[in-house]
């Protein structure tokens, strides 16, 4: 059972005027509104974005320090650390900042920590290896807003931090050199929704215009930003949307070596959109960290030779494979112990501990926990003598907020509002899994706990045609605050019966009054063929998709749900 729930459809004035002003059906006018697209002056902007349409990296708070440190340490010929997380943001920040750094400065070298012994962001292992090997200056990014203590330990031996990260900072900001993160209370950047990649580029961007370096030297690197920006799941609105409509652009024409190997050995079929990089690009990046280390995502994303670059990806694919296998497994071990506890089938949350999960695949658990009992999830496993894990979320709900809640029970926790990380005593889990119960239920709404597919609005069948569907693509590139169109068709008369294809997909053929017929599939729908089969009219839920078959191109619906029409 989901809910559907239908925006707010934009007066009908706005929508007849905008369609005049930029010539566009009613439909495509009602689907801008709802984006903010107000007058043919913001249509032209998104239709349209530019690289000049950046902000100035000197809104955001410490950035002339931190350029200044940096033009320093290149003067002074320091050594510099490119310090960056595990995950796919932080693997894509440091490859781009040190590959475009590595371009003017040779004295730098990059770390990636390692997810099993040193954990999730500023490590004082990391510290003490850039004291053994001369560093007087760590740049890290997509990490250390909170790694105060860290940050302290590496002033003790003259080491310098400039700190580039994204997650919300705690009560207190470390006490680096310069702290670059929209999210400070006292930052004033315009746009607070970069990914940590994005705030590294925003640092080189700030340099480049500082020592009069040519931006188009930079901007090759924007198809690692727009991997991290698909992959962090950041609002795709605002210079994420500039630096997406560009990075894919790239991405396709003209991918670096390491993505284009990871490209093919995936075999995705181009044109590369978000889906293509969450789904194909995103986890082969995030399997390197999660089965071995992340350091051989970077190597894989600096190669500049092909033939290198194919054989570094066939193994991080390999690493995939291992990482669904693990993903599968402990998967189905998770939902066997809701299962089997009656007082966790009626929670408002779930928070399971195994102490031999792997910690590589806690965070994808989670969100497949979510699938089945839809509320907000915590998986742990043990790591180093301590509970340590992975929290996601359902839409609307702040899981950080609650874990935040639970804070004098954890040694450590950060995060967003849909994924946190957190660590704390295993002899502690039984009072957190109630304090955690305690803040989820005094906080979520019963809709909450209900999933939901949201509406743009009512569309009739006879509206879509192929430059219908042209202009809708023109909206993406789609992703978070600016989600592909999802349309409702109500009666719908089904002209061909429903089929079961390939085990748990359907198939149908519908049309609506004189319309064109469509057909529409259902992916992972086939528990309701016998609540559909038969039926003459349904209400159908779906997006607008081509679907290709030999060499012939076709509109297709392809269902989010489906239900009896009344």
């Amino acid at each position: 059972m989901k809910r559907w729930v239908v925006k707010e459809v934009p007066e009908r004035d706005l929508v007849l005027k905008l369609s005049s002003d930029i010539n566009v059906s009613e439909p495509i006018a009602g689907l801008l509104l709802q984006r903010g697209v107000l007058d043919y002056d913001s249509a032209k902007k998104f239709f349209r974005p530019l690289l000049d349409g950046l902000h100035d990296p000197f809104l955001m708070k410490d950035m002339d320090k931190a350029v200044s440190r940096l033009e320093k340490a290149i003067l002074k010929e320091e050594k510099i650390l490119i310090y960056g997380d595990y995950d796919v943001d932080g693997t894509t920040s440091v490859s781009l900042f040190y590959g475009f750094l590595k371009s003017i400065y040779p004295n730098l070298d990059y770390y990636i920590p390692d997810r099993y012994s040193e954990g999730y962001g500023v490590s004082f292992t990391g510290i003490d290896w850039a004291q053994n090997n001369g560093i007087s200056l760590i740049v890290s990014l997509d990490c250390g807003i909170k790694d105060i203590e860290k940050v302290l330990y590496a002033k003790e031996r003259e080491i310098d931090f400039i700190i580039c990260d994204h997650h919300l900072p705690g009560d207190n900001i470390p006490p680096a050199f310069a702290v670059l993160d929209p999210k400070r209370k006292d930052c004033e950047y315009p746009f607070k929704e970069l990914s940590g990649c994005g705030v590294g580029f925003k640092l080189l961007q700030g340099f480049c215009q500082k020592n009069n370096i040519p931006l188009e030297r930079l901007y090759p690197f924007l198809d690692l930003l727009s991997v991290s920006i698909a992959s962090d799941i950041v609002p795709i609105i605002d210079e994420n949307r500039i630096f997406t409509f560009y990075g894919l652009k790239r991405l396709n024409d003209a991918p670096r070596p390491g993505l284009k190997a990871l490209i093919e050995t995936a075999g995705l079929r181009t044109p590369l959109d978000i889906s293509s990089v969450v789904f194909g690009i995103g986890p082969r990046i995030n399997a390197a960290g999660r089965i071995e280390h992340g350091k051989s995502a970077v190597e894989l994303l600096l190669s500049d030779s092909e033939n290198e670059a194919l054989e570094l990806a066939g193994g991080i694919n390999t690493k995939n494979a291992i990482r669904r296998n693990f993903d599968e497994s402990i998967t189905l071990e998770a939902l066997q112990m809701i299962e089997a506890d009656i007082e966790s089938k009626s929670a408002n949350s779930t928070v399971l501990f195994k102490n031999d999960w792997h910690k590589g695949v806690i965070g994808i658990v989670a969100s497949r926990c979510i699938e089945k009992y839809y509320r907000p999830t915590i998986i742990l496993t043990e790591s180093n003598n301590k509970a340590t894990g992975s929290a996601r979320s359902v839409n609307g709900f702040d899981v950080y907020e609650a874990i935040s809640e639970c804070a004098e029970l954890l040694d450590h926790y950060g995060g967003h509002m849909y994924a946190a990380g957190l660590t704390l005593s295993i002899e502690k889990l039984s009072e957190f899994k109630l304090k955690f119960e305690e803040a989820v239920s005094k906080r979520i709404t019963p809709e909450q706990l209900i999933p939901m597919i949201e509406i743009d609005f009512n569309l009739n069948l006879g509206q879509i045609n192929s430059n219908f569907y042209k202009v809708i693509k023109q909206i993406g590139p789609f992703g978070p605050k600016n989600m592909q169109p999802v349309f409702v068709s109500e009666k719908v008369e089904v002209v061909r019966p429903v089929s079961l294809i390939k085990e748990d997909h359907i198939k149908l053929r519908v049309k609506q009054g004189n319309s064109a017929s469509f057909d529409a599939i259902g992916f992972c729908m086939g528990s309701k063929m016998n609540e559909i089969n038969n039926q003459k009219y349904l209400d159908i839920c779906y997006v607008i998709c081509e679907n290709e078959f030999r060499g012939e191109r076709s509109l297709q619906l392809n269902l989010k749900d489906i239900k009896v029409s009344d």
